[in-house]
């Protein structure tokens, strides 16, 4: 499209609108009328139309839904004014009438209607459409099955949005009937009722009031039931339809849940990895600083120098927050290392470093990569998040606790113990 201002050459732009999609949605094909959608009107002109010469041959097969078997049970339920012989020609209006009233009111007997007469938009163009013009962080779509309310067949599409260029805070709702936007009076429809009142969002680890939702439903029916002389927004009314677009919208979250229970995981490993690597230079700085004394203390030791014993002497009672008693041939095994030079202050730095690393990858068990699934399909681990995180705290290799071997993170120098363990 290209736009010419003759006062102002400056404001002419050409505007272009590429195709997203190739893929055209399904062509809708024709069916019969479902015999709980007719009303008077629809069966006269039905009964002009008609070639077959009898009732019941009109009934099956002008109609949908009805077999052979059951267009007999309706033409005995109908009276005695009724033979499934007589030709369609000789209903009056009262029996046109008794006709309409039946059928409308025996659903029981027929089978639901064919969704095959919609041509709804497809998940594939509604995700590209929303990725195009939204560009949101993650998005997750589903169809629910095809219902019916009245007779009348209708199918349900719905798309949940995280994030996006110029989305805000809380949920957005935007909505199409037939394939056409809705634009006003959407307060009232029945995709913003469900979406604000009959969703948990909390149960799927989305905060309806800080993030950024972009809710998208698409009805798609033969007879839409819009309200008010406007036809600008679907009441609520119709339990059918309320319902399928509450489960399709679940649909879309339990995807979405799956990956934001590992992207949420991934955050939380980078936050506590990022927390322990700050204050690893005044841990290692503090242990060697430990390791010095226990070294000037040998040396005295051995000099023949005796220092009293300490008042505040720990028990020996194994506990992340008391001391116990160190086995004499492992502390000089220390400290020989230390005379020697393999140990330094550099050393336990690059040490704790790397134990970090290992108790981010293995006991975490996460592979650093944060590119979540929102495939239909996935499945999410049973299991808490929080589960396989625990505290952690440093202990020196020779004051090793009872401890089963599965939950240690074995280093040459040091060892990580969970906290939550018995002497």
């Amino acid at each position: 499209m290209a736009y010419s201002n003759r006062t102002d050459e400056k404001k002419a732009f050409n505007l272009q609108f590429d195709r997203r999609s190739e893929q055209m949605p399904a062509q809708a094909r024709e069916v019969k009328h479902h015999p709980s959608s007719v009303n008077n009107l629809l069966i006269q002109q039905l009964l002009e139309r008609t070639r077959s010469t009898s009732l019941l041959k009109f009934l099956t097969s002008d109609l949908s839904g009805i077999t052979a078997a059951v267009g007999k049970k309706l033409i005995d339920r109908l009276g005695s004014s009724f033979d499934a012989d007589m030709g369609p020609d000789e209903m009056d209006d009262k029996q046109i009438t008794r006709l309409v009233q039946m059928l409308r009111s025996t659903d029981n007997l027929f089978k639901s209607p064919d969704g095959g007469c919609l041509s709804p938009l497809g998940e594939y163009n509604l995700n590209l459409g929303i990725q195009k013009v939204v560009e949101p962080e993650i998005i997750a779509t589903a169809r629910d099955k095809p219902g019916a309310y009245d007779g009348h067949p209708f199918i349900v599409e719905a798309a949940v949005s995280l994030g996006g260029k110029d989305a805000k805070e809380g949920i957005t709702v935007v909505r199409f009937a037939n394939r056409i936007p809705l634009l006003f009076e959407g307060g009232a429809d029945v995709a913003t009722r469900v979406a604000n009142s009959k969703i948990k969002w909390s149960s799927y680890k989305i905060d309806h009031k800080r993030d950024k939702i972009g809710v998208f439903v698409s009805i798609v029916s033969t007879k839409v039931p819009f309200k008010g002389t406007g036809k600008e927004y679907i009441g609520d009314d119709i339990t059918e339809i309320q319902q399928s677009v509450k489960r399709a919208l679940q649909g879309c979250c339990q995807q979405l849940r799956a990956h934001l229970a590992k992207r949420n995981a991934l955050r939380d490993v980078k936050e506590r990895k990022s927390r322990l690597l700050k204050y690893i230079p005044d841990v290692s700085k503090s242990l060697f600083g430990i390791l010095e004394v226990m070294q000037k203390r040998k040396q005295e030791e051995s000099d023949g120098v005796v220092r009293p014993a300490s008042p505040r002497k720990r028990t020996a009672e194994w506990s992340p927050m008391k001391r116990i008693k160190t086995n004499e041939e492992d502390v000089s095994s220390i400290l020989d290392r230390m005379s020697k030079g393999e140990i330094s202050e550099q050393i336990l730095k690059q040490s704790l470093q790397e134990a970090v690393e290992i108790n981010a990858d293995a006991v975490f068990g996460v592979d650093g990569n944060d590119n979540g699934d929102t495939r239909k399909g996935g499945t999410t681990s049973k299991k808490d998040d929080n589960d396989d995180k625990q505290p952690l705290c440093l202990v020196p290799i020779y004051d090793e606790p009872n401890c089963p071997g599965s939950n240690v993170i074995r280093h040459p120098l040091f060892d990580f113990y969970p906290i939550n363990i018995s002497p």
